[in-house]
């Protein structure tokens, strides 16, 4: 019996990859409550638990006595002798249980709670694990993509995690087998256990693109300040540097293009626009708006962080971009409030 619970223990930690010894503080607290129960006992369980030997034996402490009144704590002295590890000077005896009954006890009565030990065990191992990478990049395969929903199920790690179709990049095509890449967004416990939050449209997944791809960003001289996403479409980053010798946005575009262009892949062609970064507002806001010229900018006074901007008139539609979007992420990642107008208006 012994032989087959340590060789199922060795199999549920592959299986499920939990540490044997979580397991087993799980599987021990099982049994106990199921000898209790069926043997009538409370505190006179004991269990002589070794791994590396292969050894699980569980004994219940008797008190010898010349009449027996509970049988679930007591024996007679003539039935105590039979006992090898019994000694008259301890006044007690441990009867170690036959390990057939034992085994049959185990699968009838502690099954459930077994389950439900190594269902908390996994719980808690997926919550420690995607816990330590929350706001960081993983990469993960997909094992399911639902036809109806178009929600995808990934797995990380062993874990399965739902990326829901708002969180997928728009026109993105992800087929079964295929390894990409989520950005974990937020870790939190509920009633079914830990939920882990993963977006491939996150903000945060450009930012973390950008520090694996560029050094000078790893290396602390080069700071992404700001980044404005509509994902899918077109992305815009104001980025600074810390070394005056050191061209931030050409860091980040690499030599012709090449750092840019593995992120602009990794994002299913997703438009990046790269800028320099500055305290000056206007400066700020003129290089926002790129690649529109701008000729200049009145900040309204009577108004918290807003302005009015002035483009030449053969500049208003780029200013603006298709459908609003270069002046809707021009605000967004300055956070101001911005008013375009033709100079000729």
């Amino acid at each position: 019996m012994n032989n087959e619970f340590f060789e199922a223990l060795s199999l549920l930690e592959k299986e499920k990859r939990i540490p044997a010894n979580q397991l087993l503080e799980r599987i021990k607290n099982a049994i106990l409550i199921a000898v209790r129960r069926n043997y009538g006992c409370e505190d006179n369980v004991i269990m002589d638990v070794d791994i590396d030997k292969g050894k699980f034996d569980v004994y219940i402490r008797k008190t010898v006595v010349k009449e027996v009144t509970d049988p679930a704590r007591e024996i007679l002295e003539s039935e105590a002798v039979k006992h090898r590890n019994y000694k008259r000077a301890d006044g007690f005896v441990d009867v170690k249980l036959d390990p057939k009954e034992f085994g049959r006890i185990a699968a009838q009565s502690a099954k459930h709670v077994i389950r439900q030990g190594i269902r908390e065990e996994e719980r808690s191992q997926m919550y420690e694990t995607f816990q330590k990478h929350q706001f960081e990049l993983l990469a993960a395969r997909v094992s399911k993509v639902d036809p109806v929903t178009g929600n995808v199920t990934l797995e990380i790690d062993g874990n399965e995690l739902l990326l829901p179709k708002g969180e997928q990049i728009p026109g993105e095509v992800l087929t079964e087998g295929k390894i990409t890449r989520v950005y974990v967004v937020d870790v939190k416990e509920g009633d079914k256990g830990p939920r882990a939050m993963i977006s491939r449209t996150h903000p945060g997944m450009v930012r973390r693109l950008f520090e694996n791809e560029v050094s000078e960003i790893a290396d602390g001289l080069v700071e992404i300040k700001a980044i404005a996403r509509e994902a899918g479409s077109r992305t815009k980053m104001a980025v600074y540097s810390r070394d005056p010798n050191v061209d931030p946005v050409g860091a980040c575009i690499g030599h012709k293009g090449s750092r840019v262009a593995k992120i602009i892949d990794e994002l299913n062609g997703e438009k990046i626009d790269i800028v320099r970064y500055s305290d000056d507002p206007v400066e700020m806001i003129s290089a926002a708006l790129s690649p529109a010229v701008v000729s200049r900018i009145e900040i309204l006074e009577d108004q918290e962080k807003a302005c009015r901007v002035f483009v030449p008139a053969g500049q208003l539609s780029l200013a603006i971009g298709n459908r609003g979007q270069n002046a809707r992420l021009a605000a967004r990642m300055t956070g101001w409030k911005i008013d375009i107008h033709s100079e000729e208006e």
